[in-house]
Protein backbone atom coordinates (compact mmCIF):
# COMPACT_ATOMS: atom_id res chain seq x y z
CA UNK A 1 0.00 0.00 0.00
CA UNK A 2 1.42 3.01 -0.28
CA UNK A 3 1.68 5.69 2.17
CA UNK A 4 -0.89 9.30 1.88
CA UNK A 5 1.48 12.19 0.56
CA UNK A 6 2.23 14.18 3.52
CA UNK A 7 1.84 17.77 3.34
CA UNK A 8 5.47 19.67 2.58
CA UNK A 9 7.42 23.09 3.28
CA UNK A 10 7.70 24.80 -0.01
CA UNK A 11 11.50 24.85 -0.91
CA UNK A 12 12.20 27.96 -1.44
CA UNK A 13 16.16 26.55 -2.23
CA UNK A 14 15.12 25.87 -5.84
CA UNK A 15 14.94 29.28 -7.69
CA UNK A 16 11.66 28.70 -9.33
CA UNK A 17 9.84 27.95 -6.48
CA UNK A 18 10.96 30.83 -4.44
CA UNK A 19 10.38 33.60 -7.17
CA UNK A 20 7.09 32.65 -7.80
CA UNK A 21 6.31 33.08 -4.17
CA UNK A 22 8.00 36.66 -4.44
CA UNK A 23 6.21 37.73 -7.80
CA UNK A 24 2.80 36.24 -6.87
CA UNK A 25 2.97 38.35 -3.78
CA UNK A 26 4.49 41.35 -5.62
CA UNK A 27 1.83 40.96 -8.42
CA UNK A 28 -1.20 40.93 -6.11
CA UNK A 29 0.13 44.21 -3.72
CA UNK A 30 0.73 46.19 -7.48
CA UNK A 31 -2.80 46.70 -7.75
CA UNK A 32 -3.14 48.79 -4.41
CA UNK A 33 -0.14 51.08 -5.86
CA UNK A 34 -0.23 53.99 -7.75
CA UNK A 35 -1.05 53.18 -11.61
CA UNK A 36 -1.83 56.89 -12.52
CA UNK A 37 -1.36 60.24 -10.82
CA UNK A 38 -1.94 63.97 -11.44
CA UNK A 39 0.47 66.62 -9.44
CA UNK A 40 -1.46 69.62 -8.46
CA UNK A 41 -0.05 72.79 -6.87
CA UNK A 42 -0.61 71.43 -3.40
CA UNK A 43 -0.88 68.10 -3.46
CA UNK A 44 -0.76 64.64 -5.70
CA UNK A 45 -3.57 62.45 -6.10
CA UNK A 46 -2.58 58.90 -7.15
CA UNK A 47 -5.53 56.43 -8.86
CA UNK A 48 -4.69 52.73 -7.54
CA UNK A 49 -4.95 49.79 -9.78
CA UNK A 50 -7.55 49.09 -7.90
CA UNK A 51 -9.87 51.75 -9.23
CA UNK A 52 -8.87 51.64 -13.09
CA UNK A 53 -11.82 48.96 -13.35
CA UNK A 54 -12.36 45.08 -13.92
CA UNK A 55 -8.34 44.82 -15.11
CA UNK A 56 -6.99 46.27 -12.40
CA UNK A 57 -9.02 44.22 -9.75
CA UNK A 58 -8.06 41.18 -12.07
CA UNK A 59 -4.49 41.91 -11.71
CA UNK A 60 -5.22 40.97 -8.13
CA UNK A 61 -7.09 38.08 -8.39
CA UNK A 62 -4.22 36.80 -10.71
CA UNK A 63 -1.50 37.50 -8.04
CA UNK A 64 -4.09 35.82 -5.03
CA UNK A 65 -4.02 32.97 -7.21
CA UNK A 66 -0.55 32.39 -8.23
CA UNK A 67 -0.07 32.19 -4.42
CA UNK A 68 -3.66 29.96 -3.90
CA UNK A 69 -1.58 27.52 -5.98
CA UNK A 70 1.94 27.76 -4.05
CA UNK A 71 -0.17 27.16 -0.92
CA UNK A 72 -2.20 23.80 -1.98
CA UNK A 73 1.36 22.33 -3.47
CA UNK A 74 2.30 23.48 0.03
CA UNK A 75 -0.72 21.12 1.64
CA UNK A 76 0.39 18.31 -0.66
CA UNK A 77 -2.87 19.26 -3.03
CA UNK A 78 -1.24 19.58 -6.81
CA UNK A 79 -3.01 19.58 -10.17
CA UNK A 80 -2.91 16.66 -12.60
CA UNK A 81 0.12 16.01 -14.35
CA UNK A 82 -1.60 16.63 -16.97
CA UNK A 83 -1.79 20.27 -16.10
CA UNK A 84 1.77 21.57 -14.32
CA UNK A 85 1.72 24.16 -11.66
CA UNK A 86 4.74 25.63 -13.40
CA UNK A 87 2.90 26.31 -16.47
CA UNK A 88 -0.29 27.53 -14.88
CA UNK A 89 1.91 30.02 -12.89
CA UNK A 90 3.44 31.52 -16.50
CA UNK A 91 -0.40 31.48 -17.90
CA UNK A 92 -1.40 33.66 -15.18
CA UNK A 93 1.37 35.66 -15.36
CA UNK A 94 0.85 36.19 -19.23
CA UNK A 95 -2.77 37.49 -18.19
CA UNK A 96 -1.74 39.94 -15.45
CA UNK A 97 0.81 41.48 -18.15
CA UNK A 98 -1.52 41.66 -20.77
CA UNK A 99 -4.36 43.42 -18.16
CA UNK A 100 -1.14 45.68 -17.33
CA UNK A 101 -0.18 46.55 -20.57
CA UNK A 102 -3.77 47.22 -21.77
CA UNK A 103 -4.27 49.92 -19.14
CA UNK A 104 -0.70 51.09 -20.07
CA UNK A 105 -1.94 51.47 -23.33
CA UNK A 106 -5.34 52.84 -22.69
CA UNK A 107 -5.92 55.19 -19.82
CA UNK A 108 -9.56 55.21 -18.70
CA UNK A 109 -11.54 58.36 -19.87
CA UNK A 110 -12.23 59.00 -16.06
CA UNK A 111 -8.45 59.33 -15.68
CA UNK A 112 -7.71 61.37 -18.76
CA UNK A 113 -5.09 64.24 -18.12
CA UNK A 114 -3.04 61.99 -15.75
CA UNK A 115 0.30 60.62 -16.34
CA UNK A 116 1.31 56.88 -15.67
CA UNK A 117 2.64 56.35 -11.95
CA UNK A 118 5.39 54.34 -10.93
CA UNK A 119 2.56 51.33 -9.68
CA UNK A 120 1.78 50.79 -13.24
CA UNK A 121 5.57 49.75 -13.70
CA UNK A 122 5.89 48.14 -10.84
CA UNK A 123 2.74 45.70 -11.86
CA UNK A 124 4.26 44.98 -15.28
CA UNK A 125 7.69 43.96 -13.99
CA UNK A 126 5.51 41.65 -11.69
CA UNK A 127 3.33 40.42 -14.10
CA UNK A 128 6.62 39.46 -15.85
CA UNK A 129 8.44 38.14 -13.07
CA UNK A 130 5.81 35.76 -12.76
CA UNK A 131 5.70 34.38 -16.25
CA UNK A 132 9.62 33.77 -15.59
CA UNK A 133 8.77 32.27 -12.10
CA UNK A 134 6.20 29.44 -13.67
CA UNK A 135 8.82 28.82 -16.23
CA UNK A 136 11.58 28.39 -13.78
CA UNK A 137 8.79 26.00 -11.71
CA UNK A 138 8.10 24.40 -15.04
CA UNK A 139 11.99 23.34 -15.51
CA UNK A 140 11.98 22.14 -11.63
CA UNK A 141 8.45 19.87 -12.01
CA UNK A 142 10.79 18.08 -15.22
Amino acid sequence: MSEPRRPSVPSLARPGEALTWLAGVILAVSAFTGWYSFEGQLFTVSVLGWHTGTLGKLVLFAGLAVLLLLVLGATGLELPAQLPAGGVVAGLGGLATVFVLIRLIDIPDRFAGTGRGIGIWISLLAGLLVVVAGLLKASDEL
